[in-house]
């Protein structure tokens, strides 16, 4: 028989943050997040989205045993931008047992009918920068620190559960080109560009250059990317807590700020090398040993992650991207990066995905958000 226990201590949160670790402790492809992340998105004290959102997690248990793990979010600020009337599902994990995964998502729905929502759907997050999306192809692949990775089975378990797909995400590898034609023909456009346009890549020298211009890259995430799939606009906190977390990561070399004769910030890439073989070394932890395992990775890889992206409306389609690009490379080509790796993009998503145009890529995974109509 399975027991559903909601999570109320600190004991039993950090047992639903590290469930996932021992449920894929032998599989190569799953790459952990950041523990001490997953733990304050869960504490109202610690994570600002609490100001609109209601949430609660859960714990599977059978045989005395941990066996599956969800979280449960009401964002109302979600629901009024939207026009809809739904609780979001986050952070679900469970073994191939079909009583599980049925407990577990009775448990969110039970929650959402007590809130008076009609439809549930995920995997979302407390934000659009948050984990989203449950991965239905590439399960061969490593996973990204900020992506999930699931075993094949979640999938079968949640159509027969009446789930359906809402919208799906894809990633891509690209190749990082090292001919002379392409990185040539790529710089010259990017001059190009600056000319034309009057812009500029800001010049960082030092961390404390950093926080203005992160803080000014989430201000343009809320414009940029105000029509995309379940988000909402982030509150002044939430940028203060996003930009404590990205900056540790920023490389002047591998993140690009253009901005105007105005130093207005028109359009950002930020990436980083990939983390992913030092936070599975340290199951996400940045103590005792995981911090140097992260430091070494950001300054000797061949991986890159490509975090975000974006470009404020006046200069899309003015090819600004070229810049990022151009950018971005010459710094993968200095710390001989082979290949750099995506984040999820939507599938509808065409600009975004066009700008790999100068490269040789490869769609690699596919994740899906489901939703299923409650009979309420």
């Amino acid at each position: 028989m399975v027991e559903i226990r909601e999570v109320r201590t600190k004991g039993e949160r950090r047992r639903f943050v590290n469930y996932v670790n021992i449920l894929y402790k032998d599989v190569p492809q799953f790459i952990p997040a950041l523990y001490g992340d997953d733990l304050t998105d869960w504490d109202p004290k610690q994570n600002p989205a609490f100001a609109y959102c209601e949430a609660k997690c859960f714990l599977a248990y059978k045989d005395g045993k941990i066996v599956g793990r969800i979280g449960a979010i009401l964002s109302r600020l979600a629901n009024e931008k939207w026009g809809l009337n739904r609780m979001r599902f986050t952070q679900v994990d469970f073994i191939d047992d079909y009583e599980v995964s049925a407990a577990l998502f009775k448990a969110v729905e039970d929650f959402a009918r007590e809130k008076g929502c009609e439809e549930v759907h995920g995997p979302l997050g407390f934000t659009d920068l948050d984990r989203e999306g449950m991965l239905i192809e590439g399960f061969d692949r490593k996973s990204m620190f900020i992506t999930y990775y699931n075993h094949p089975y979640y999938r079968e378990h949640l159509e027969r559960l009446g789930y359906d797909k809402d919208v799906d995400w894809v990633e891509y590898l690209i190749d990082i080109p090292y001919d002379e034609r392409t990185v040539t023909r790529l710089d010259k456009l990017a001059e190009r560009v600056m000319r034309y346009s009057n812009l500029h890549v800001a010049q960082l020298q030092s961390r404390r250059d950093y926080k203005p211009w992160v803080e000014k890259v989430f201000r343009l995430i809320n414009e940029a990317y105000r029509e995309l799939y379940g988000t909402v606009p982030l509150s002044e906190a939430q940028i203060r807590r996003y930009a404590d977390k990205f900056i540790p990561l920023i490389n002047p070399e591998l993140a690009c700020f253009v901005a105007d004769d105005q130093d207005n910030l028109v359009a950002f890439g930020v990436s980083a090398p990939s983390m992913a073989d030092a936070l599975k070394k340290s199951n996400g932890r940045l103590f005792p040993l995981g911090w140097m395992r992260v430091l070494r990775a950001l300054k000797v890889n061949d991986t890159l992650d490509l975090f975000l992206v974006a470009v404020t409306e006046e200069y899309r389609n003015k090819a600004v991207n070229a810049i990022i690009l151009n950018h971005v490379l010459k710094g993968a080509q200095k710390m001989g990066i082979r290949v750099a790796e995506t984040g999820p993009q939507l599938e509808t998503n065409e600009k975004v995905q066009h700008q790999w145009n100068f490269f040789h890529t490869t769609q690699h995974k596919r994740r899906r958000c489901f939703v299923k109509r409650l009979d309420v």
